[in-house]
């Protein structure tokens, strides 16, 4: 990978894993389901009229769009609300790995490999390990819908891998912006009927810190994150693009201490070893661990 591509696979996943620190800032004033309705609104106008829609079909643009963006980050965004710190957040939602897999089994029809199991379940013994701490900034509910908002993103991976067979060459930028299109009127309806007044006083009197908060969701999170990482796979094998996905809950803990002044408690390290382990054995495990070629003796000699 060439250094300037290097640094940008650097920055993306830093400000992805920052994100969840900005996040939390932006949950202060603004409620969670304003927060998911403001970021897909900005994320699809204006770029819709000047993006064309994707050429895929509109039934799986809509479960894209449903799954991956309206799902997943209400079940997120509320998580991190009735408890789920920011750090815990970004190391949580990496489980969407293991739920991409276990899904492609029954709707792709692929069979995971033995590094897949034993990463998973590594990976489930970490998750297991932050739910004994249950109480203070992690609650059950927190917990179940930071896992709802994994599977989310799981099942979205699936649909966006099926949109990938039918058009390779899709625009990931174009499915972005009408995917968050396709997000925002379900994402309004149901924060219209859940937090009623509440979501209107969410964007009245809005501090420079939730402004920001929600600048940096929509265009550095959203549209320059997706549209780097979208790049970066054209330029180069999945192989070695996703490893860098690895390094977001480090820039999570990272930027949660620093902007956020969360602790990273001993039980934060084994929890986030167990689950980043996993998904190393997961990635890692088939090329570290393959067994050598044997030599093969040369034919004997006729001569």
């Amino acid at each position: 990978m060439r250094p300037r591509h290097l640094l940008l696979a650097l920055l993306t996943v830093a400000v992805w894993g920052v994100n969840f620190a900005i996040i939390e800032l932006g949950l202060r004033q603004v409620s969670p389901l304003a927060l998911c309705t403001a970021r897909f609104f900005l994320a699809a106008f204006p770029w819709v009229f000047f993006i064309r829609r994707p050429d895929v079909p509109w039934r799986l643009l809509v479960a894209f769009g449903l799954t991956i963006f309206a799902m997943q980050f209400s079940f997120l965004f509320t998580g991190m609300k009735v408890g789920m710190s920011a750090g815990l957040a970004s190391l949580i939602l990496q489980l969407q790995v293991f739920f991409t897999i276990a899904l492609s089994v029954f709707f792709l029809g692929e069979r995971p490999n033995s590094w897949q199991v034993a990463g998973a379940l590594l990976a489930f013994c970490g998750v297991g390990f932050v739910a004994l701490h249950i109480g203070g900034e992690v609650t059950l509910a927190g917990l179940a819908l930071l896992i709802a908002a994994a599977a989310s993103w799981g099942t979205g991976n699936v649909v966006s891998k099926r949109i990938s067979q039918i058009n390779a060459s899709f625009n990931v930028l174009a499915l972005v912006v009408w995917g968050s299109l396709v997000a925002l009127p379900p994402l309004l309806a149901v924060s219209l009927v859940l937090e009623g007044d509440r979501f209107v006083s969410s964007f009245t009197g809005l501090d420079w810190v939730s402004a920001g908060a929600i600048a940096y969701i929509v265009y550095l999170s959203t549209l320059l994150g997706y549209g780097s990482w979208s790049r970066l796979l054209g330029l180069y094998p999945v192989s070695t693009v996703a490893p860098f996905g690895l390094l977001v809950p480090v820039f999570g803990f990272l930027g949660s201490a620093v902007l956020l002044g969360e602790p990273l408690q001993d039980w934060k390290i084994v929890a986030s070893g167990l689950v980043i382990a996993g998904l190393c054995i997961n990635l890692f495990g088939p090329r570290l661990f393959r067994r050598p070629a044997l030599p093969v003796a040369p034919p004997p000699s006729r001569g």
